[in-house]
């Protein structure tokens, strides 16, 4: 009877608009107001008719209890003592008072089909009822729930894991209630504030999140029918969007949605992963396959990854609140165990990698954001042995993530260094393109500004953090030039910043295992065409050029060529490198140290240059003409120095249109007195340097005009002497 209902059923459901990324279904009706019908996809005759089918069914319901057991003993063990002490705690309570208990409700599921004991099955509902009435209680306060969906999901799967324990009228009402609740938050004119509306460009893992997950397991149940299968369908297809949109972003190399670790490497991967285990439990059909570029993720993981003691850091990227810039591996085992078990014969390098990362980071348990993943990894353990990278590149381009990493190694005593330049993702993206970070046994030329306590230093974060002066990058200053737009607060000026966070292209990149060589432009991030202003005359673009050229000569030398070209001589422009600690200024030399490392830059163009140490008390994070201070309670001095509190402005003395900037960067550890010999080289229609190393001279030339290029030189043994790239190397896989 099922299966002739879903052939010839015509049901009565939403059209769906999808213009815009951040839209979820709506009644929208034609213009007699009716409805238009819609059949059902013919993809939903694959879901089944039992349940359970969210994230295990009857048939795969016996190796999930097996590895509770078993293997995952003690993981069970834990959350069967937390169901205890919560048993204990509404002991007697008929009514508990209103708060969110969903994922209690799914623990206490569970333990009922692990035990069969009718006690955890009236908990399970005692915490459903309970968190039903705060859902309610929220929307009537117009509160929001959480950021996440994830409790709320858990009580779907609640409702999901004692569907057969329930009567007839206890699941249409716990159901509807849910749906109810959902549907009133989407609803809501003005929006709840705080309540995430996120959709497949994005997190995904807001509200909307619940949609899959409730049309999933309610479907053909005819609950709330219309509403049902409205949402799942466009839970499905919001779903492929998703997978499509990220493997998008992750191209070739690796990666996702955002550069941003705190996302990419803690929630973002749920919706992906929950995606495949649901599809997979309700209908039979593993489609992880298919979309191996989730897998990848392990080689973004590896290459972000800066080795140090006691724990791994990563380079502060984006909206990284830079308080500690250690590397986010607290989800980090738990997804490289996913990936383990969904791409183990599917990617088997990336599955080997992946097992790898598992046995290195930190934190060697489960996240316990969402229990039930531990009893699903039954693939696990047949996935690949770990692969150990080695003889790795020292430069690796992440084209769609807009992000190139260069290093000397995987040690502690390695030089690391991530440029900023071209990507498609705008997610968290600052205004920072061609930016550079350096780490030496220290953060030596670093990102600064936070996003600490960002609902109070939303100005901050708005104002000073994302904006271009912020970075390692190049500032042209028109006056009255328009404010580039963040979230988090209102911007009130610009400091000769870029205007756009995409547009930027790596014009050519090599590496080898003698040096790494990237190009870039950024020209197109810094124009904003012609701005009308009421009553005055007309802005015209700024700029005409911005381009950076960086050589790493390995292990701890950079050369840095800017060619900048400004719309008026009149607009100064500023070259920035940002300190841990104050600089010291000798001359047209800088020395900063943080930590036990340290840095020495060498400013040889433009030889009228002066630099400008510009920092300390009221003046951390200066910018268009005001401090954008932070509240920093409960922050250390060392929270505060990886926030940078210190840059060198190395500014052009006469005004005209086109300058050349031209650096040496060399990192060594605290006991590195001096640098090494630099002698500035001048051709016909070039720039460069005379490097005398320690054991052998380089010679780099760049090309003052037309495309952008040069040349390298080096002598002694194994002698380099050819023409930097002028394309950019394909890398792709691990």
């Amino acid at each position: 009877m099922r299966r002739q209902l879903l052939m010839t059923a015509i049901v009565i459901i939403s059209t769906c608009s999808f213009t815009l990324a951040d839209e979820g279904p709506s009644n929208t009706v034609s213009g007699g107001g009716t409805p238009e019908p819609r059949p059902l996809p013919e993809w939903t005759v694959k879901i089944r008719s039992d349940h359970p089918r969210l994230f295990f069914n009857r048939e795969t319901w016996p190796a999930v209890r097996e590895r509770a057991l078993g293997p995952e003993r003690q993981w069970y063990k834990r959350f069967q003592s937390k169901v205890a002490r919560l048993e204990s705690e509404l002991a007697g309570q008929e009514m508990p008072a209103a708060r969110d208990l969903g994922p209690q409700a799914a623990w206490s599921a569970f333990l009922f089909l692990m035990t069969e004991e009718p006690r955890y099955l009236e908990l399970a509902k005692k915490c459903l009822d309970t968190s039903l009435r705060y859902y309610e209680q929220c929307f009537e306060e117009r509160k929001s729930v959480n950021w996440y969906s994830t409790s709320r999901v858990h009580a779907v799967l609640a409702w999901d894991w004692l569907y057969n324990h329930l009567t007839d009228d206890q699941r249409r009402s716990t159901m509807s209630r849910l749906i109810h609740v959902i549907d009133n938050v989407i609803r809501a004119r003005p929006a709840i504030y705080r309540e995430n509306m996120s959709g497949y460009n994005t997190g995904f893992y807001g509200v909307r999140n619940c949609l899959w997950f409730i049309g999933c397991t309610a479907f053909e149940t005819g609950i709330e029918l219309e509403r049902v299968n409205e949402w799942l369908i466009w839970g499905y297809d919001e779903n492929l969007r998703m997978l499509e949109h990220r493997r998008r972003a992750c191209g070739d190399d690796g990666g996702g949605a955002s550069a941003t670790l705190g996302y990419i490497f803690g929630a973002y991967p749920w919706a992906e992963q929950n995606f495949f285990y649901t599809w997979l439990s309700s209908t039979g059909e593993n489609i992880a396959g298919d979309w191996p570029h989730s897998a990848m993720l392990a080689n973004y993981v590896l290459w972000n990854w800066i080795e140090a003691e006691p724990v791994p850091l990563e380079f502060g990227y984006g909206d990284t609140p830079h308080t500690r810039n250690t590397l986010p591996t607290n989800q980090l085992y738990t997804h490289m165990a996913n990936i383990r078990h969904l791409f183990g014969q599917a990617a088997p390098k990336a599955g080997a990698l992946a097992r790898y990362l598992q046995q290195k980071v930190p934190q060697q348990s489960y996240a316990e954001t969402w229990f039930i993943y531990p009893f699903l990894l039954t693939q696990a353990e047949s996935s690949p042995e770990p692969f150990r990278p080695i003889n790795l590149p020292n430069g690796r381009h992440f084209e769609t993530m807009g992000q190139v990493f260069m290093r000397s190694g995987t040690g502690t005593n390695d030089t690391y260094c991530l440029f900023s330049c071209g990507g498609a993702l705008s997610q968290h993206r600052h205004y920072d393109a061609l930016n550079f970070v350096i780490y030496y046994r220290g953060f030596l030329a670093l990102d600064s500004g936070t996003r600490y306590e960002e609902f109070v230093n939303g100005e901050h974060l708005a104002n000073y953090y994302a904006q271009t002066v912020a970075h390692n990058c190049v500032l042209i200053h028109q006056p009255g030039e328009p404010p580039a737009r963040y979230w988090g607060g209102t911007v009130v000026g610009n400091h000769g910043g870029q205007h756009r966070q995409l547009g930027s292209v790596v014009k050519a990149f090599e590496t080898n295992r003698d040096f790494v060589y990237v190009a870039g432009d950024a020209t197109a991030c810094y124009r904003h065409g012609v701005v009308r202003r009421e009553g005055l005359p007309d802005l015209p673009e700024k700029c005409e050029l911005v381009t950076r050229q960086i050589v790493f000569l390995l292990p701890h030398h950079f050369v840095i060529f800017d060619r900048v070209e400004a719309t008026d001589a009149t607009y100064r422009k500023d070259w920035l490198i940002h300190t841990a600690h104050r600089p010291v200024l000798d001359g047209r030399v800088l020395r900063a140290d943080h930590n036990q490392g340290r840095m020495y830059s060498r400013t040889l163009l433009p030889e009228d240059a002066t630099l400008t140490a510009v920092g300390g008390p009221g003046k951390e994070f200066w910018a268009a003409g005001k401090n954008w201070e932070i509240v920093a309670e409960g922050l250390t001095e060392e929270n505060l120095a990886l926030m940078g509190q210190w840059r060198v402005e190395v500014t052009p003395t006469a005004p005209r249109k086109t300058d050349l900037f031209l650096h040496v960067i060399q990192v060594g550890d605290r006991t590195l007195e001096a640098m090494d010999g630099i002698e500035l080289l001048q051709g016909s229609q070039s720039y460069g340097v005379r490097l005398n190393a320690v054991d052998r001279a380089w010679e780099i030339l760049f090309r003052t005009t037309g495309p952008l290029g040069g040349h390298i030189r080096r002598s002694g043994a194994e002698a380099i002497d050819r023409s930097l790239a002028t394309t950019v190397q394909p890398q792709s896989d691990i």
